[in-house]
């Protein structure tokens, strides 16, 4: 029997999972953000939450009379969780530094700053880093200073006193912008778990529960294992057992970790052959909606739906079969890109943490080795396929595509790849991508575009997918 949610009743058993999905889906919760009511249902369930999120996925959770921060363990680096811009789109990495800079700034400042008092501290921090810069008389820099601005200002770091940011990126000359600054929320979003000047590899940042382990006896290891593996299946959209080591692969298959999860959030964990996956129907816990709205998404769908149909082809006609690369393969690819980049300026080697070697083995990419591949393999689609089926789509159903996009076909195909790649249904490899089994769920969709019904609006592509994946199918 599972012991999560112990002490609530079974009728506010749903309003606690409730409680849980908002945490988890907001790590940061103030009076504000997401909304109003949040962090009173948070604050109702502290203690309880306290326990179980620990417990379960060695979470730890800290709140104080204004925020609710959650501190996640990271297992990996997941690139699907972006900072948004004012208009939507992810943050790059001049407005992330600029973050980070802000960030380090407002720690210097009073109760109230203006926006271009503001801009000229990060400027002065920002012009000793290489290719980086801040330069306010320039429009571009102007509004990714103000997209950083405007994160915290949503989160409540920040609160508009008087004036505009809109208008001071437009003309810094004419306008003005006052904040408030409420410290103790910028508290809660700068709250790392690591010191950053200890640290030698981006690797370090990740959790080393499990390296840990091996040194509080086989009973800790067993504990944390165990909250990797239920942290494998809630991060992820699908958990696949070929990419799981051995005792990994135990605590996924163990029937409790799928009762500990469906307690704990209110959904269902589904099991398949080569794999398992938290099914979130209504979208209440997940940060990626898959089937969406929006030309990438309809766009990715649909190619899904190909990708599916090409699978299942046979005799001479099959695809080819390749080996997928590891999540270990995977990891030690994105850390070395990254770590190619981490600046020696402002570390203190003598502080540096032996732990970091540690956390490279266990992961997998101790210095150039990686893991063999597995001996799993999956049908290998070409670039040239790929685009072949978008040119097709587009074709079929391009007018309720946006104009932009329709006319930018390689674009449009990275963007619908990237998708299908976050969602677990495709690994993206040289010369094409790999498709894996969560792609087969997809095979049924059908679409159609509705006809306009004015000249002003554009026409749109409805799409049906139906759930038509066969038992090996997770």
């Amino acid at each position: 029997m599972s012991h999560v949610a112990e002490d609530v009743s079974p009728l506010e058993l749903a309003d606690y999972q409730k409680a849980v999905r908002l945490v988890l889906r907001h790590p940061l919760v103030t009076p504000g953000y997401p909304d109003r009511t949040a962090l009173a249902t948070v604050r109702r369930w502290a203690g309880q939450l306290r326990t179980d999120l620990m417990e379960v996925f060695g979470y730890r959770l800290v709140t104080t009379a204004d925020t609710a921060r959650l501190q996640r363990a990271q297992d990996g680096l997941d690139t699907t969780r972006p900072a948004l811009t004012r208009a939507g789109r992810p943050f790059d990495r001049r407005r992330y530094a600029y973050l980070v800079l802000t960030l380090a700034v407002l720690g210097r400042h009073g109760a109230q700053a203006a926006l271009g008092e503001l801009a000229d501290a990060v400027a002065a921090d920002a012009v000793r880093i290489d290719g980086l810069g801040l330069d306010t008389a320039r429009k571009p820099d102007r509004d990714a200073f103000v997209d950083a601005v405007s994160w915290l200002t949503e989160r409540g770091a920040l609160t508009l006193a008087d004036g505009s940011a809109t208008a001071w990126a437009g003309d810094p000359e004419r306008a003005e912008a006052l904040y408030d600054i409420d410290r103790e929320i910028l508290l809660a979003v700068h709250h790392p778990t690591r010191i950053l000047q200890h640290l030698t590899s981006v690797t370090a940042l990740l959790d080393s529960g499990s390296a840990l382990g091996m040194s509080v006896g086989r009973a800790g290891r067993r504990r944390d294992q165990a909250r990797r593996a239920r942290r494998l299946v809630l991060e992820n959209p699908v958990a696949y057992y070929a990419d799981a080591d051995t005792e990994l692969l135990g605590q996924l298959r163990a029937p409790a970790l799928a009762e500990d999860l469906e307690r704990l959030t209110g959904l269902t964990v589904e099991r398949r052959a080569e794999g398992m996956a938290l099914i979130d129907t209504s979208g209440r816990l997940s940060d990626i909606r898959f089937p969406g709205g929006g030309t990438v998404a309809q766009a990715a769908l649909l190619l899904a739906a190909r990708i599916s149909a090409a699978v299942q082809r046979s005799g001479r006609h099959a695809l080819d079969l390749l080996p997928a690369p590891t999540a270990a393969e995977r990891l030690a690819a994105r850390a070395r890109r990254i770590d190619g980049a981490l600046p020696s300026r402002g570390l203190i080697a003598e502080l540096a943490d032996p732990g970091d070697e540690l956390a490279y083995e266990m992961y997998g990419v101790s210095g150039d080795a990686v893991q063999e591949p597995g001996e799993t393999r999956y049908p290998f689609v070409t670039d040239s396929w790929l685009r072949g089926r978008l040119k097709e789509i587009t074709g079929e159903y391009g007018a309720g595509f946006a104009a932009d996009l329709r006319g930018d076909p390689d674009r449009l195909l990275d963007r619908a790849l990237d998708l299908l790649a976050a969602m677990s249904l495709i690994t993206r490899v040289d010369g094409g991508a790999l498709a894996l089994p969560l792609i087969a769920r997809y095979r049924g969709v059908t679409a159609r575009v509705k006809p306009r019904k004015s000249p002003q609006p554009p026409a749109q592509t409805v799409l049906f997918a139906e759930d038509t994946a066969e038992d090996s199918t997770p």
